[in-house]
């Protein structure tokens, strides 16, 4: 078979890694991978949004079956396109991937169907949403509608800085068309869980629990990023809470997007909050998180392609999808000044003699030589049999790369530790 794999980043280097194992793959392309990704697939200068581009390219090699992973091909159709011209693809079509595409729809489809989620108003009109932001209770988080990156979300403490956030978004484009909408929702409170599922649009499997680490700092400290570092399973996810949230939030999503006309296949991603009142949805994601993924996969037993199959192919029940029993540690090393200003193009070393996987995310190479070219370089992952030893090695293989303007946070996994020693 031959595999294309759409994207560039970590997440899909855990993704190719993981589907080099069947033994059926005889070629994977990655449209447009990295310098990094180059050691496992065959790389494509092509964008992840030129989706006519993708397209020929895969029609001219007769790919056998497409993994669609970021978020905007997803949300702006490359699935609908591909499958147009005859080849399969995991991923949600363009109605589907809406649930991440639109805040708002999201939103709304919860309130519909009553699903667990934080309060909430939208906005389509700066003037009524800075009026209402005047007259609310704090903290609340606001929202572009849209796509952002994952930075579209800014928490207010005050008015102040409420209506900076509502100027910001609305008024001063800061996301572009993403914020033309945007919700204003409560602020909860409660641990965070991150739950990546398999879905066929009937039946959903939820994969291992992860805990991202989204600010860019220490103690969460700094600013919003794509995520730090992952450790899985999220300790805080008990058999009783998971239990709870497949009976009261998974698959009532699912049932929801199927009668909205909007059956979704693939990987649907539910960002939780543990509060008080019980699990709730922070965000859907119609996609495989990244760096969740690069927890979550290497965890994986059962052969990812057939279950990525089985969920094109409507068959999911009778599908495995067995995951370890072990643990999962990921460091993300990154450009010193991330999210903001960094420099790049400085060479990568790698040391010999360690045990854990690299997934490169912002490499290129150069005269053979593998370069820094983006925020997020590369994150380490380790597996072990405890969560402790899983932490160690993959910051021991962390001191065994470096680059200049190298940057990690020290604290990956020290919140999950902490619950686990108590």
């Amino acid at each position: 078979m031959k595999i294309l794999v759409v994207g560039g980043g970590g997440r899909e280097h855990a993704i190719i890694k993981q589907l080099k194992k069947n033994k059926k793959v005889s070629e994977i392309f990655a449209l447009p991978g990295n310098g990094g990704i180059a050691a496992d697939a065959v790389c494509v200068p092509i964008g992840a949004k030129e989706i006519d581009k993708i397209v020929d390219f895969a029609v001219k090699n007769k790919i056998s079956y497409a993994v669609v992973a970021p978020d905007d091909p997803l949300v702006l159709g490359a699935v609908d396109a591909l499958t147009a011209k005859g080849i399969p693809c995991f991923g949600p079509d363009k109605a589907a991937a809406i649930i991440e595409g639109s805040k708002v729809f999201s939103k709304n489809l919860m309130k519909k169907y009553g699903i667990p989620t934080a309060e909430y108003r939208t906005f389509t009109d700066k003037d009524a949403a800075l009026s209402y932001v005047r007259e609310t209770d704090y903290p609340v988080v606001i929202k572009a509608d849209g796509l952002a990156l994952g930075k579209g979300v800014i928490i207010a403490e005050n008015a102040a800085q409420a209506e900076a956030a509502v100027r910001l978004i609305m008024e001063d484009k800061a996301f572009g068309e993403s914020g033309n909408s945007i919700v204003v929702e409560e602020f909860l409170t409660g641990p965070e869980v991150s739950v990546l599922t398999f879905t066929d649009g009937e039946t959903i499997v939820p994969m291992i629990s992860s805990m991202d680490h989204k600010r860019a700092g220490d103690n969460d400290t700094g600013l919003n990023t794509g995520g730090m570092g992952t450790v899985a399973p999220n300790p805080f996810y008990t058999p009783e809470i998971a239990e709870r949230c497949m009976k009261e939030i998974f698959i009532p999503t699912i049932r929801a997007m199927k009668a909205e006309g909007r059956t979704f296949k693939g990987c649907l991603y539910f960002g939780l909050m543990l509060t008080p009142k019980g699990p709730k949805v922070i965000e859907y994601n119609c996609r495989f998180g990244d760096p969740e993924t690069q927890v979550v996969l290497p965890l994986l037993k059962s052969d990812l392609l057939e279950i990525m199959l089985a969920t094109t192919n409507g068959t999911l029940k009778d599908a495995k999808a067995e995951f370890s029993e072990k643990c999962a540690c990921c460091v993300v090393l990154a450009s010193k000044g991330y999210p903001q200003k960094y420099s790049t193009g400085f060479e990568i070393s790698v040391k010999e003699g360690f045990d854990a996987d690299i997934f490169y995310a912002g490499a290129a190479s150069d005269n053979g030589l593998l370069k820094t070219s983006g925020g997020r370089v590369l994150g380490v992952t380790a597996v072990a049999d405890s969560l402790a030893e899983a932490v160690n090695k993959a910051y021991a293989a962390a001191s065994k790369i470096d680059f200049e303007n190298k940057y990690m946070r020290t604290d990956i996994g020290a919140k999950a530790l902490s619950v686990l020693k108590n």
